[in-house]
Formats: C-alpha cells, structure tokens, sequence
C-alpha cells in the first residue's frame, strides 16, 4: 500500500492534491464535494480587492443622493467592505464545520492598505492558511521593476509579522528576473509560492467592437511554463512550491511532483469533468508509484529536478535546436 501524503506550507496533507480558488470553491456544498472525491484541501475563491471597491463605487452611484452627504458615502464604503468580508468570514467557518481537510483562504490584492485587517479576520475565523494571490502588471512605464516588486516584499512583510498561521504567495512569470525574485520572496517568511497565476486573457470581438474574453479555461500543453520554473528553483528556495496551470491528469501531477513541487491546484481539469476527476487522478498517481516501487512520494518529489535530473540543461534551453537544426 502505497503513502500519498505530502507537506505544503507546513500542512499535512493526504495527497497532493488542492482544488486551487476558483468559483468551485466558493459554496459549502462543492467544498464537501471536493472532500469526498478525496481532495487533500481546498483554496476558497479569492476575496477580491478590486472587487470590493468595484462594489462600493457601483452602490454609490446608484444613490444619486449620496453625493450630498460625505458621512453616508463612507458609510456606503464601510458597509460594502464590511458585508463582503463578513460573507467570507462565515464561508471559512461553515467550511471548517463541514469538512475534515485543511480550507486554506484567498485574498486578491493589489495594494497593502486593507489587507492586514482582513488577514486577521480570516486567521480567526480558523483558516488553516492564507494564499495571496498577487499580480501587480507591469504596464505603467512611469514605475521601475524595483517599485513593482516591492509591493509584494511590503505586503508580505506586514502580513507575515502579524498573523500565525501559514502564508503562501501565488505569483506570476512576469518579473524582469524571476528566479531571483522567487528566491527574495522565499526569504520573507512565508510557506509556500504558487506557480503560477492564471489572469484573465483579453480578446477582440471584431464584430461587435468589444473587448472579451479569450480561453478562460488552461489546457494541458500549458504545464510547461510552471514545470520548467518548479524544476529550475525547487531546491533553491526556502518555502515548498505548489504547482498550479495546465495540469489536467494523473501524468500532469505526477511531472510537476517529479520537478519539485510538493502539491498541485487544479481548477479548469474539474469544470470540465467534475470533481470525480480528483479520484481518477489519485488513482493514476497510487498506480504509477506502485509500478516504480515507491511507498511514498518523499522517494520522488523532486527526483527529476534541475539538481537531479540526468540533464538539467534541458530545462534551460529556450531555443528549438534540435528540431529545426537537423542537430541529432
């Protein structure tokens, strides 16, 4: 009988496997869903920043008499944010009740002006962790990749200071130099880094002179961007990794497992088939370790990283020379 735990962000885990923030993990019922399919834990859907103040501006301008008063457009404010945090707040809890895995919590930010109240209220509600979901996109050329990135390190810095429980952070590939922004973000206290986000992609519909959205779902040729980075820093950097995009079965975990990350997210593979996928891929994963001879995942988590694959060049190269070369 094989073992399928692992450890990420200091959490014992049964299996590798976390539904990762998405509109699946939004409800009580799908997180019980989850669970039961054998999820090892599960990411809530993120409390967005954005969202709130979107939501507070909307209420506002459908008060044309709110303009009269400044007391009652703070208190507009107040209540939005306090409303949404409080339907949060009762999600973690009611969440705990409900299932025997770890639920960790989102946030969504952009700036550090809220999010260290927030992040208290979530570790009292009994979060077992708390992932920020960061991505501050780098198109105002006013500001330096130095400005950019250190919002993430001032965020972290507060964030970490205050509250117990474990944090991770999931980020993106956009980084002037990525590997040495994973290995600073690592040294700042947290857990665990996610690899990577996925954003909203925008398209054109030419027809109707609109902007929409493209492919809101990954695909499974996707992988190769995260395995290739959680093959390059999973033994450089002083957090576990979760591996996160285009992983979609049994195979796909198990690569992301054998480069280096110690659990994956998936999120699109169960919109697609269901939650009943989770089993299928847990299946595919005690079937293949029973085939290798392994008893449990600590024998091959990282096994195929850049420090201990036959050769590790491979995921450094950037240029198709064998293929198109005629080089053999």
């Amino acid at each position: 009988m094989v073992n399928l735990s692992t450890t990420y962000m200091g959490i014992k885990l049964k299996n590798p496997i976390i539904v990762g923030s998405s509109g699946l993990t939004n409800s009580v019922e799908n997180i019980k869903e989850a669970a039961a399919n054998g999820a090892a834990a599960v990411v809530l859907k993120s409390l967005f920043e954005e969202q709130i103040k979107h939501s507070a501006s909307h209420t506002l301008n459908q008060d044309t008499h709110s303009n009269y008063y400044p007391e009652a457009e703070d208190y507009i404010r107040n209540y939005t944010r306090h409303n949404d945090v409080d339907r949060y707040l009762k999600l973690i809890r009611d969440a705990k009740q409900a299932v025997d895995i770890p639920i960790i919590a989102s946030i969504n930010c952009v700036s550090d002006q809220e999010w260290i109240e927030f992040a208290t209220k979530i570790e009292e509600a009994g979060a077992d962790g708390l992932e920020l979901n960061m991505f501050i996109l780098p198109s105002d050329p006013h500001h330096s990749s130095e400005y950019n990135e250190n919002i993430y390190f001032e965020v972290l810095r507060k964030l970490t200071k205050l509250v117990k429980i474990p944090v991770s952070l999931k980020i993106s590939y956009y980084f002037s130099s990525l590997s040495k922004m994973v290995l600073k973000l690592s040294w700042t206290g947290i857990s665990g880094l996610v690899f990577f986000n996925r954003f909203f992609s925008p398209d054109i519909d030419i027809d109707k002179f609109e902007i929409k959205a493209s492919s809101v779902f990954s695909h499974p040729e996707e992988i190769a961007i995260s395995l290739r980075w959680v093959a390059m820093m999973s033994t450089k950097v002083h957090c576990d990794i979760a591996a996160s995009t285009g992983i979609h079965d049994g195979k796909g975990m198990i690569k992301q497992l054998l480069a280096g990350a110690k659990a994956v997210q998936i999120a699109s593979v169960l919109y697609k088939k269901g939650f009943q996928e989770i089993g299928i891929m847990l299946s595919e994963l005690e079937t293949w370790m029973t085939k290798h001879n392994f008893k449990t995942t600590d024998e091959f988590i990282g096994r195929m990283s850049v420090k201990e694959a036959d050769n590790p060049a491979a995921y450094e190269r950037v240029q198709f020379m064998k293929h198109f070369s005629g080089i053999e």
